[in-house]
C-alpha cells in the first residue's frame, strides 16, 4: 500500500510540474507617461537583457497623462505597477484608501546634487521675473495631482498664491506645452526633460524656478504595486525585477549611452540629437539597483502635509517592499 501511495504522490508531483511548466506567462500591466522619464516601455526592448520575458511573464504598457490618474487605475485593478509621485502616492493612501500600496523600486529622482531638476519656464521675453509675478496668470501642468502640478502649487503657496484665487491652472500634455507657451496661450509651462531643454536651446523659454527649489531632493517617481498582487505573484516578480535591474544597468552604463539614446529616440520617433542629455549629469538621477530614496519620499510627504496638501502622516517605510530589488541585486551580483 505504501508503494502505491508513493507512486501516486510521485505522479501527482509530475503532473503539477507539467502544469507549472505549461502555465501561461503572467501579464504585468505597467503604467507610464513619458520615455525616458519612465524606463519601463524600453527596458524590455532587448531580449538578451530580459531572459525571463515571454517565459514567466510578459508586459503590457498603458499610457497616462500623469501619475494622478494612475491612482484610479491601481484602485480599479486596471494596472499592476505604476510610477507615482509623492503627491499621488499620498493621495492614493489618504483619499483612495489604498493602504496596501507598496513602493517596490525607484523610477527617477529629482534634485540630486549634480543632476537635473525639472523646470518651470516662462517665455524668454516674458515680464514675469519672480514667482509673485504669476498672479493673474495661466499656468500649465500635465495632470492635476501629479508631481509637476504639486511642485508648482507648493512653490506658489510658499509665495502666498493660491489656485483659482490668484492664478489659473490648465491641463495639457508635455509635448503641447512649448507651443502653447510660445503662442502666449499660457504664461508658464511645468516641464520635464527633454521638453524643457529643447525650449531653452531654442531661446524661447527661461526657467523661473525648478522642482528642487520647490521641494528639495525628491523621489519624483517610485514604482508601486498593491500588496495582494506582490504576494500572489511573488516568484514571477522575482524574475521580472531581475530582468528590470539587469536592463536598467545596461541603459545607465556610460559605454552604452549612444545605443541607449538611440532606442529612446526611436521609441519617441524623434531625432537622436535631441537626446544628448540622456544618462548624463544633465539627466535625472536613476539608481542603478533601482533603489528608491525612501528618506526623500518621507520628507516630500511631510512637506505636503505641512502645506495642507495632505491631512495625515504616512509612514513610507511601512509602505515599502524592497525585497524584490534586493533579490534581483543578489541574483545579479
Amino acid at each position: 500500500m505504501g508503494r502505491f501511495r508513493r507512486l501516486a504522490l510521485a505522479l501527482g508531483g509530475l503532473l503539477l510540474a507539467a502544469n507549472v511548466a505549461g502555465a501561461e506567462p503572467l501579464t504585468i500591466r505597467i503604467a507610464w507617461t513619458t520615455v525616458a522619464g519612465q524606463m519601463t516601455p524600453i527596458l524590455f526592448d532587448r531580449p538578451d537583457l530580459v531572459p525571463h520575458l515571454g517565459k514567466s511573464y510578459r508586459v503590457e504598457h498603458f499610457h497616462f497623462a500623469g501619475s494622478g490618474p494612475m491612482v484610479t487605475a491601481l484602485a480599479s485593478g486596471d494596472v499592476d505597477i505604476a510610477p507615482l509621485a509623492p503627491s499621488s502616492f499620498g493621495v492614493a493612501i489618504q483619499n483612495a484608501r489604498l493602504d496596501d500600496l507598496k513602493i517596490v523600486s525607484d523610477d527617477y529622482q529629482d534634485g540630486v546634487e549634480g543632476n537635473y531638476s525639472s523646470e518651470f519656464l516662462v517665455r524668454q521675453d516674458s515680464p514675469i521675473r519672480t514667482v509673485e509675478d504669476l498672479k493673474g496668470k495661466v499656468v500649465a501642468v500635465n495632470a492635476v495631482g501629479g508631481g509637476s502640478d504639486i511642485g508648482l502649487r507648493v512653490m506658489l503657496r510658499q509665495h502666498r498664491l493660491e489656485d483659482h484665487r490668484d492664478y489659473s491652472v490648465i491641463e495639457t500634455q508635455f509635448p503641447n506645452m512649448p507651443a502653447m507657451l510660445e503662442e502666449r496661450k499660457i504664461d508658464l509651462a511645468s516641464l520635464v526633460a527633454p521638453y524643457a531643454q529643447r525650449l531653452r536651446e531654442r531661446g524661447v523659454g527661461r526657467p523661473l524656478f525648478t522642482m528642487h527649489d520647490a521641494l528639495g531632493r525628491t523621489q519624483s517617481l517610485a514604482n508601486v504595486a498593491r500588496a495582494g498582487f506582490l504576494a500572489k505573484n511573488h516568484e514571477v516578480l522575482l524574475d521580472f525585477f531581475e530582468d528590470y535591474v539587469r536592463a536598467l544597468r545596461w541603459y545607465l552604463d556610460s559605454a552604452n549611452r549612444e545605443a541607449a539614446a538611440a532606442i529612446v529616440a526611436k521609441f519617441n520617433k524623434q531625432p537622436v540629437e535631441g537626446y544628448a542629455y540622456l544618462f548624463t549629469r544633465n539627466d535625472y538621477y536613476r539608481d542603478r539597483d533601482a533603489r528608491p530614496d525612501l528618506a526623500a519620499m518621507q520628507r516630500n510627504l511631510q512637506t505636503l502635509k505641512e502645506l495642507g496638501f495632505l491631512n495625515r502622516d504616512i509612514d513610507v517605510a511601512a509602505h515599502a517592499d524592497l525585497s524584490f530589488i534586493d533579490a534581483a541585486v543578489k541574483r545579479l551580483d
